[in-house]
This record gives C-alpha cells, structure tokens and sequence, in this order.
C-alpha cells in the first residue's frame, strides 16, 4: 500500500462544500437508519418526526446547531467537520425491549458501513476504468491517483472523501461507552434485566462526558490501523 501521512486532501470552498455536504448525507444516512430500525421494532416516535426519510430536512430541523453550525463553524476553522446528530425514542419501549433498542443503535453504523462499501466499489470501478489508480500519497478525500480529466478528479475525491467519514463515523460509533451507539448496541449481549440497568446508568450526563472523553482517546488508537487495512482490500488487484 502506497505511504504517507494521513491528511484531509480537499482545498479552498470547494473542497469544504464537498467536505460538508458529504457529512451531510452520511448523517442523514446514520440517523434515518436508526429511525427505520425503531420503527419495525414498534417505536414511531422518529417516524412522526418524519426522520425515517432520506431528507436532510427533518434531521437539520431536530439538530440544526449539531448539522449545520457546528461542522461549517469547525470547518472554517480546522477543515473537518465536527458535528452531531440524534433520533428521538420512546425510552420506556428501549426499556421494555432493549435487544430492539440494540438493534436501533446498531442500524446506525451499518448504514456507514454500507456506504463504505458503496464508495469501494465505486473507486474500483473507476480503477477498471482507468480513471482511478494507486495514489502516490493517501489523503481522506484522496484515496486514488486520478488522470486528471475533471471526470477522474470528481470521482476520487467524492467517493474517497464518502468512503473515509463513513468508515470513520462507523468506527467511532461502535465504540461500547456512551453516548455513542456501540453502548445501547450492548443490549444485542447483556441478559435483558442487566441491560435494563445499564440503560438507565449510561444516560447520566456524567458517565456520557465520562465516555467521550474514553471515545476520543480509543478512537484515536484504532482508526489508523483499521483505516489502513480497509485500504489494504480496497487496492487488492488494482495493480
């Protein structure tokens, strides 16, 4: 696999247009995931938010300093977008069926893990095409050397860039401490009771600061070497 430092790779306002609206879409993407899988595990709550939509609309409106303020303001200044995002619950249904309130978390995730594998394929294609090949430096909106035709140049930085926050966002998430979705996916494992107590102490605001900061920390141990091996499958014949 090609070397280098990973760095974002996307210049100018363009390249920060590029950046947010692919935050946009991949978030919208997470939390109507979660809205659908509560909505067939009983839970409508999010349905009549109208948040089981691929529409940005209803997910800007719940969250709009999280979405919108909060990424462009952290793009501006650090040129990544920060942000969040959430999806409202009926907390007495997680209560009485925490495996489906696992479920929900879980379905989060899986929706970045599927748009991973989207952009894969996408720059695969584009290697068969020969628009795309083994980049000389690997960069989070550039994970392929492109010809250079507007065509080739469009379609590496946008599928690299979609690929790169989604493994990100699907790495992050997983993590098993609060608020992130890896702590309710623990309901999927725990005996029901034990998970009805662990529900009610991973909602305390000290334990969800308690566990950003443990996310923040893990996260940045095991994104490089899970990042470079996803790359390492991804560049499997293009050569």
């Amino acid at each position: 696999m090609p070397g280098g430092e990973l760095v974002n790779g996307l210049d100018g306002l363009g390249g920060q247009i590029i950046f947010y609206v692919v935050f946009l879409v991949s978030v919208t993407a997470h939390e109507a995931a979660h809205a659908w899988a509560a909505l067939r595990g009983g839970d409508p709550t999010a349905y009549w938010g109208g948040q089981v939509s691929l529409d940005p609309w209803p997910h800007l409106r719940r969250e709009p300093f999280g979405m919108v303020v909060l990424p462009i303001l952290s793009l501006a200044m650090f040129g990544w977008p920060f942000g969040y995002a959430s999806t409202p619950y009926d907390l007495g249904w997680a209560q009485r069926y925490p495996r489906r309130a696992g479920a929900m978390a879980m379905a989060g995730p899986l929706a970045n893990l599927v748009l991973v594998v989207v952009a894969a394929l996408v720059l695969g294609i584009g290697n068969r095409m020969g628009l795309a090949s083994l980049p000389e430096r690997i960069a989070f909106a550039q994970l392929a050397g492109e010809t250079g035709s507007t065509a080739s140049t469009a379609l590496v930085v946008v599928a690299s860039t979609f690929y790169s926050m989604n493994l990100l966002l699907f790495v992050l998430n997983l993590i098993p401490v609060p608020p992130l979705d890896g702590s309710a996916a623990v309901g999927l494992v725990l005996p029901e009771p034990r998970m009805r107590q662990f529900q009610v102490w991973i909602r305390h605001p000290a334990v969800g600061l308690l566990g950003i900061l443990i996310a923040w920390r893990l996260f940045g141990m095991i994104f490089g070497p899970i990042f470079g091996a996803t790359l390492q499958f991804l560049y499997i014949g293009w050569i």
